[in-house]
């Protein structure tokens, strides 16, 4: 057959330990056969990022800017234990930090579905998107311990040095804690701006909740902010798309999000997102099962599997022992990836492409054919589990079919 063209090249971001191993399969498996890949590729293995100063992690990121689109393997966060292993120069910060800040994305997380394995939660039969503002909070805090007979204020000074201030606690017969946290106007809008751009890219409702009763300046200002925004540019795209925008009190989300069927995404700040997107993962049933997608505010997009690099799978492939890993993950972060290149270059076929391989792999988790994880989970009567490598083959089996 033919290979599918491609006219622009998307950003291939490698990676390590074992996603890296299926990284290559999955090309030489799934795509090289059917595509004719165009990409401007980075090394963002731990081993070349420390040889470059991560200087390939912000060249990478640009990368992305420039084209739009970017497709990224798993990679190490280094640890105290991992200096000596790989011999680093630094403990390099992660390369999804780093991403983040120059895209100034949000994460948006959703899990796959298959037959087989249900959600802890049984009304769950559409997926739950959970797209996090990976800024500020608690992540970005200021903490004190306060000794007894202290007085604690939050100040602000301005530019001509007058100051404002808020008594937080006299604590006059006790030690204490206290913390100070920040968000900025420009951070929270382009979190809105990337929620409201997705949910109209994925045909979703948009659910938006804090606790603005309570936190009637903080909290309250996040609400406002996505309001504004919704009014004075969304909501006539969104009246024209037929879906909904709705904010509501966290605790009420919650209780909302228990009792439904899914089917929409659910826009947290940093720590609530935090909380809820290993929740929602966990009660889907396996993060290998997890899709994870940065969205710019103004249309950049870069697709990468929610999980980690499986370390210890790997230094079982290092040993030569057989390995059955999940890479469906992974396979759907180069589906999103080619989709997307698809849709912004006109390629309906690379579309089309994108569309079968993830049928295909769906089909071959429910005709019975899976690795040991989601063997372990599924409730086919009929299953059978397979290595790594196989079970990409006997995607491959039923995508060829289709093409």
């Amino acid at each position: 057959m033919t290979k599918i063209k491609m006219t622009t090249p998307l950003v291939e971001m490698d990676g390590d330990e074992m996603t890296r191993v299926i990284w290559q399969m999955i090309k030489d498996i799934l795509i090289y056969p059917y595509v004719d890949l165009k990409s401007e590729y980075y090394d963002l293995g731990l081993p070349y990022r420390n040889e470059t100063n991560d200087q390939v992690t912000i060249d990478s990121a640009e990368a992305t800017k420039k084209y739009g689109v970017a497709v990224k393997c798993a990679t190490i966060t280094p640890n105290a234990a991992r200096m000596p292993e790989y011999n680093l120069k630094e403990m390099w910060k992660s390369p999804n930090g780093t991403i983040r800040a120059i895209l100034d994305g949000t994460v948006f997380r959703t899990p796959i579905i298959v037959k087989g394995i249900t959600p802890y939660i049984p009304t769950w039969t559409k997926p739950i998107t959970i797209a996090r503002h990976a800024y500020g909070d608690v992540y970005k805090n200021t903490e004190m311990q306060v000794k007894e007979g202290c007085d604690a204020y939050l100040v602000t000074v301005d530019k001509d040095g007058n100051e404002t201030r808020e008594k937080i606690h006299s604590f006059k017969d006790t030690d204490g804690i206290i913390q100070g946290m920040h968000n900025t106007d420009k951070s929270i809008s382009s979190f809105a701006r990337s929620c409201f751009n997705f949910a109209l890219d994925m045909k979703k409702d948009l659910w938006f909740a804090t606790k603005d009763t309570i936190s009637k300046k903080y909290d309250h200002r996040f609400k406002d902010i996505f309001a504004e925004i919704y009014d004075s540019e969304y909501k006539e795209k969104f009246e024209e798309a037929g879906i909904e925008y709705f904010y509501t009190l966290i605790d009420d989300a919650v209780a909302r999000v228990i009792r439904s069927e899914g089917g929409y995404i659910w826009a947290c700040k940093n720590y609530d997102g935090d909380v809820m997107s290993d929740m929602v993962a966990t009660a889907y049933g396996s993060l290998a099962m997890m899709t994870s997608v940065l969205v710019s505010p103004d249309g950049v997009y870069e697709y990468e599997a929610a999980h980690g690099t499986v370390q210890r799978h790997y230094y079982k492939h290092l040993k030569g022992e057989a390995t059955s890993t999940n890479s469906v993950a992974t396979l759907f972060a180069w589906t999103g990836a080619l989709r997307k290149r698809g849709e912004l270059d006109n390629l309906p076929e690379l579309m089309a492409f994108a569309d079968k391989l993830e049928k295909a792999t769906i089909d071959t988790i429910e005709e019975g054919v899976m690795t040991g994880d989601l063997y372990l989970l599924s409730t086919l009567p009929e299953k059978k589990k397979v290595g790594t490598e196989e079970f990409l083959i006997e995607v491959n089996e039923r995508l060829k079919k289709m093409m």
